[in-house]
């Protein structure tokens, strides 16, 4: 990038051409990712324009948690495929590959074909399959293919040669490879330096296995990827270490949706086991860098959250540089889209096994509202201040009501409103940048409130509840009107 904005600097007098027409999207789409883009201030600048004039504006999508935008786009596609449309003809485009989990298990569960381009299937990772060995050990001792998986992984001294000295003698007794290995650290068949890291790693599994039955499985799966060293094995890999990791985080959440273990065990089987018998007509789920030079005539754009994208990790390493790369992904994202382009956000998310509120990410009060379609199922925010003065918000009423005192609106207040991307960056800086609230508490207990009880939540301020629907409560806030929110969100009073 630094070369094509050196260019005209390191050759003077070079004439420069800018490739303005665009062939493939509709007005709206070009519009949308063009006043996307024009906050960055890293570019040369152009002015795209097409002859295929209308079409569908860019539609943006709020939901309540992860879940439900999975549903959203599967039943999109479906209604999409009722139409007349080719699963081929859609793509869904997502910032990190942890997000395609979500994705492929609703797809399976529905049938709807669908290939991940650029990269095997969430459940197919060498990180993911790594986690199952352990656990499949864990429940059962038979399991030889897991054994061998994960033995000597991360390293432990336990060579190929002494793996298959195992596996033959267990063989030749009618064992499993466990098995044999409790007997053969007893003995010298083996080197000293195997059978002492034989003994620690049986050792280390019977640990686990007695943990199985007191804690819950995800936080069996931590522990274990923790003690066996595996985590420092990723943490140690700079290039590619910290993509596993957060496959590994969006791994142990997953879990959480089971009663037990062998469920969890039972239903990854079953999503293995399944032939997609995808073919050439199957749905397109791939990461924002591998659609780069693709196009298709419907794209989905999950995920559009701060510190998901712009991703957190981007920004913490390269500051203003990695917002406007962040930026740069987001425009190729809308503009790979032919006819239809759609943008979902989640309001909440499980992260690292705790609920927490997510803020629309400042992309999406970046689009310009002439070429936008917005609405939300939460009615938990407020657009950005690009589409509040376009009288055009995600819920019926204003997130900060006139008169809000909360700390956080105070300090919104000393900034002054602006038109300039800069200005308005700045001010989300300090209303997104660290705002967002954690809820510790489990999200499947029940409520312990009570109709007409008064409660304050950080950002709505004071309310009255009005209904209950298990973990989630419906509040009348004094000053930003009715809302539903999840109850460790708020505090009595």
């Amino acid at each position: 990038m630094d070369n094509i904005l050196r260019f005209e600097r390191d050759f003077p007098g070079a004439k420069v051409i800018r490739l303005e027409r665009n062939y493939r999207s509709t007005s709206h789409i070009l519009g949308a990712a063009s006043g996307l883009i024009e906050a960055n201030k890293g570019r040369l600048g152009k002015t795209l324009w097409t002859e295929a004039d209308g079409g569908e504006k860019v539609r943006v999508q709020g939901v309540w948690d992860g879940e439900a935008e999975s549903r959203l786009i599967a039943d999109e596609i479906e209604t999409q495929r009722r139409a007349g449309r080719k699963y081929s003809d859609i793509a869904i485009l997502v910032r990190a590959s942890f997000q395609m989990r979500a994705f492929e298990e609703r797809f399976v569960l529905l049938a709807i074909p669908y290939t991940v381009v650029g990269g095997p299937r969430f459940f197919e990772r060498a990180e993911i399959r790594d986690a199952h060995a352990y656990l499949r050990l864990i429940q059962s001792e038979d399991d030889d293919l897991a054994f061998e998986r994960i033995v000597n992984t991360p390293k432990r001294g336990i060579g190929d040669t002494s793996v298959q000295k195992i596996l033959a003698i267990a063989r030749q007794h009618n064992l499993s490879a466990l098995t044999a290995v409790r007997g053969l650290i007893n003995t010298d068949e083996l080197q000293a330096r195997t059978r002492t890291a034989l003994s620690n790693f049986v050792r280390d599994l019977d640990r686990w296995r007695a943990m199985a039955g007191t804690v819950t499985h995800g936080e069996l799966t931590e522990t274990i990827l923790e003690e066996s060293g595996y985590t420092d094995m990723q943490r140690a890999d700079r290039a590619s270490g910290q993509t596993r990791l957060d496959n590994l985080k969006e791994l142990t959440q997953s879990m959480q949706a089971f009663d037990s273990l062998q469920a969890y065990l039972e239903h990854v089987s079953l999503v293995m086991d399944l032939d997609r018998g995808a073919g050439e007509d199957a749905v397109q789920i791939m990461t924002l860098h591998a659609a780069k030079g693709l196009e298709f005539p419907l794209v989905f754009l999950p995920g559009w959250e701060e510190g998901v994208f712009p991703s957190q990790r981007s920004i913490d390493e390269k500051g203003e540089k990695g917002l406007e790369e962040e930026r740069r992904l987001a425009y190729v994202g809308v503009t790979r889209a032919r006819e239809d382009a759609r943008i979902s956000f989640a309001a909440n998310r499980l992260v690292y096994g705790r609920w927490t509120s997510q803020l629309p990410s400042r992309f999406v009060d970046e689009l310009p509202i002439d070429h936008v379609q917005a609405e939300s199922d939460t009615g938990y925010y407020g657009a950005g201040p690009g589409l509040k003065e376009a009288k055009s918000r995600w819920d019926d009423t204003p997130v900060f009501g006139a008169g809000y005192s909360s700390p956080g609106w105070k300090r919104a207040q000393s900034f002054t409103a602006s038109t300039t991307p800069r200005d308005r960056m700045a001010r989300n800086a300090v209303i997104e940048g660290k705002g967002r609230l954690i809820a510790t508490g489990d999200p499947k207990a029940s409520s312990n409130w009570a109709r007409g009880e008064r409660v304050f939540h950080q950002k709505f301020g004071y309310g009255a509840i009005r209904a209950i629907e298990g973990n989630k409560l419906v509040v009348d806030f004094e000053k930003a009107g009715e809302k539903k929110v999840i109850d460790t969100f708020v505090e009595k009073t």
